[in-house]
């Protein structure tokens, strides 16, 4: 599990919409992250939160239909 994986997986939602629309959807981090190692990426609730910590963003969703502004483009 490392921080690498998590910017992969941000990277690659940036890159995807499906992706990220799926992920937009999940409301906790915790059901994130499940959803996220099932489809293959291999990371944990704390590389998440420091990869986001030190990005300067934030895991909380707004609007609606839901968003984040988590994702790398």
């Amino acid at each position: 599990m490392s921080k690498k994986e998590v910017e992969r997986f941000l990277i690659a939602g940036g890159e995807d919409k499906v992706l990220r629309l799926k992920y937009d959807q999940i409301e906790t981090m915790p059901d994130f992250v499940v959803a996220a190692v099932a489809d293959g990426f291999d990371f944990n609730e704390e590389d998440l939160k420091a990869v986001l910590r030190e990005s300067g963003d934030s895991f909380d969703s707004y609007g609606n239909p839901r968003k984040r502004d988590i994702w790398w483009f």
